[in-house]
């Protein structure tokens, strides 16, 4: 079964969209976040999805007293994301109320830290963010706010942490995200029939309840922020659409 995954991204406590992840091309929304998130957990999210877009540029802005607070506003489980960086950072979110954290760059950056933190936490609480590039017909992974591409191409990454407990991954398409332009469908089906085991979340592009019909079963989640944001299907027509 797959879920419905409400996103909101976070810079400075407020509500925006970057497009493809570039920090000089913001939207910004007039929504409270706190309210906004009541409203998703409301309307039947069991879980949903915060990027602090502060704290991944800069660690000392992480946004952690926001966090706790939304955390504490609503039943719905939270995972939270944004650069980070070190297992303190992981504790501090998950002392401050967040169900998983997810983790990008550092599993290309420093392997061996990535590999304790699967071991040291348990396993439904971590989850890897694999953001991809498609070039021909490989999905090489970006790095650093998805402002640099690795040398590391998608299945080699799965496979090294599948070895290491690894059970949840989120992987976008970036080329896709914020772009309302279609979820890449070849992408989450790859991932699928090489790591049957591993459970991904799909992120980028969902812009109708076609897109979500085209990964149901696929993924265990489907992560929308635009397209409830700018109101094209709602978190009630989602969830009912991946049932």
């Amino acid at each position: 079964m797959s879920i419905l995954i409400p996103a909101l991204d976070l810079i400075d406590g407020k509500v925006v969209r970057l497009f493809k992840g570039d920090y000089k091309r913001v939207q910004s929304y007039e929504f409270e976040p706190i309210k906004k998130l009541k409203e998703y957990a409301k309307d039947g999210a069991k879980w949903l999805h915060i990027v602090d877009l502060s704290g991944a540029k800069e660690p000392a802005k992480r946004q952690i007293r926001l966090i706790k607070a939304l955390c504490e506003s609503v039943s719905a489980k939270i995972q939270v994301g944004g650069g980070i960086r070190s297992k303190s950072e992981i504790k501090a979110l998950l002392d401050a109320g967040a169900s998983r954290v997810v983790i990008g760059s550092l599993a290309i950056h420093n392997p061996t830290l990535c590999v304790e933190i699967l071991r040291e936490f348990p396993a439904h609480q971590i989850c890897l963010a694999l953001d991809v590039v498609p070039k021909d017909k490989e999905f090489i992974i970006a790095i650093n706010a998805w402002q640099e591409e690795s040398d590391k191409k998608l299945p080699e990454v799965l496979e090294f942490y599948a070895e290491h407990g690894l059970e949840n991954i989120l992987c976008t398409d970036i080329s896709r995200d914020g772009t309302m332009s279609g979820a890449n469908v070849r992408l989450y089906r790859l991932v699928s029939e090489i790591f049957p085991h591993i459970k991904i979340q799909a992120s980028g592009g969902v812009s109708s309840l076609n897109d979500l019909k085209a990964l149901k079963g696929l993924c265990s989640g489907v992560i929308v922020g635009k397209a409830l944001l700018d109101k094209v299907f709602s978190v009630k027509e989602g969830i009912e659409c991946l049932k």
